[in-house]
C-alpha cells in the first residue's frame, strides 16, 4: 500500500464513521464494522486499483461486511444508544428534550427501515452521495437507488407525522 493510499484512507475515516453508525445502529458496532472494513481495506490494498475512487471501494467493503453480519446473526433489533443521545450538549431543556425525542424517533424510525433502504438514505441524505455514487459504492442500479430512496422518504415521513395523543397535547398546550 502506498503512502498516499493510506494519507486519503485517514481523511476518509470520519465519513466512514458515520456511515458504519448509521448502519449498525449504535457506536459499538459501527466502530467495530469500521474497524473491520479498514483491516480488510489495508489487507486488499493491492484489489484496489489507482485512478479509482477510494470513498467507493471502503464504502463497497463496509457495505458488504454489514450484510455478511446481518446474514450470520438473521434478525437483529437495531436500537438507539440513549448514552450517546445524553451526551448532547444543553441549552433549554425543553427544547432540548423535544429535539433529543424527535431525534431519537427519526433514528428508531430509520432503524426500522429495510436494510437495503436504509443504506441507500445513509449514503446520499447523510454522507451527500450523489445516485450515481451511491449506486456505484451499492453495485445496483441507479433507479433502484432512485426507487429505494424514494420509498425510504415516503416511510419516514409517514412514520415521523404521525403525531401520538401525548405530543399533540403538549403542543395545543404551549399554544
Amino acid at each position: 500500500m502506498n503512502q498516499t493510499m493510506r494519507e486519503e484512507l485517514v481523511t476518509l475515516l470520519p465519513r466512514l464513521r458515520r456511515f458504519a453508525y448509521g448502519l449498525a445502529g449504535n457506536m459499538a458496532d459501527g466502530d467495530d464494522l469500521l474497524q473491520s472494513a479498514c483491516l480488510r481495506a489495508l489487507d486488499r490494498a493491492d484489489q484496489w486499483r489507482p485512478g479509482t475512487r477510494l470513498d467507493s471501494w471502503v464504502y463497497r467493503i463496509l457495505q458488504n461486511l454489514w450484510i455478511d453480519q446481518i446474514r450470520s446473526r438473521r434478525r437483529r433489533e437495531i436500537a438507539v444508544d440513549e448514552d450517546v443521545m445524553a451526551s448532547f450538549p444543553g441549552g433549554d431543556q425543553a427544547r432540548e428534550m423535544e429535539a433529543k425525542l424527535g431525534l431519537a424517533e427519526a433514528r428508531r424510525e430509520v432503524a426500522k427501515l429495510p436494510a437495503e433502504q436504509r443504506a441507500v438514505l445513509l449514503l446520499v441524505s447523510v454522507e451527500g452521495a450523489s445516485y450515481k455514487e451511491a449506486a456505484e459504492i451499492l453495485e445496483i442500479p441507479i433507479g433502484t437507488v432512485m426507487s429505494r430512496l424514494s420509498r425510504a422518504r415516503l416511510t419516514l415521513g409517514q412514520a415521523l407525522s404521525a403525531e401520538s395523543p401525548a405530543s399533540s397535547d403538549a403542543t395545543r398546550a404551549r399554544s
